[in-house]
């Protein structure tokens, strides 16, 4: 549990650093008001994928010892923050690009997909963890009903 408490307070500074870089990185390089880049949303993208996310998984934890699925818990961890930190940097990278004026590759964008492919790997294994710990602890519940 502590390791999902240390990750979501790091993407939350991370969520809360980005937006202030965004803000004063398109300022400092003079970037239109109003004019669309990937950095405006680095931060939430951090901020609910990240931090909101993990404290999700941390309260399914509480509940259903989501860890005890130790292989399936280490993949989801670092599949799924693999992912997060991937899209987020890539993310980072090409709307830094887009401020100064450069022209991005395609290879940005494919390495951005693979990030979100982490995710998506990352969040089946949340769910399959999830039915395991339910179907586990539906069946520890039954308890033999005395009126029968």
């Amino acid at each position: 549990m502590r390791s999902l408490v240390n990750f979501s307070f790091a993407y939350m500074l991370l969520g809360v650093d980005s937006g202030l870089f965004y803000r004063e990185f398109t300022k400092i390089n003079g970037f239109p008001e109003g004019q669309w880049t990937q950095l405006s949303v680095v931060h939430t993208h951090l901020l609910v994928l990240g931090f909101i996310m993990l404290l999700l998984v941390l309260l399914l934890e509480k509940s259903f010892g989501l860890s005890k699925h130790r292989k399936l818990f280490a993949w989801f961890m670092g599949t799924y923050n693999a992912g997060v930190i991937l899209t987020a940097g890539m993310q980072l990278i090409h709307g830094s690009m887009t401020v100064l004026g450069m022209e991005s590759s395609k290879m940005i964008s494919g390495v951005a997909g693979l990030g979100h492919m982490s995710i998506t790997a990352g969040m089946i294994l949340l769910f399959i963890m999830l039915r395991r710990s339910v179907r586990t602890q539906s069946h520890d519940d039954k308890v033999p009903f005395a009126g029968r």
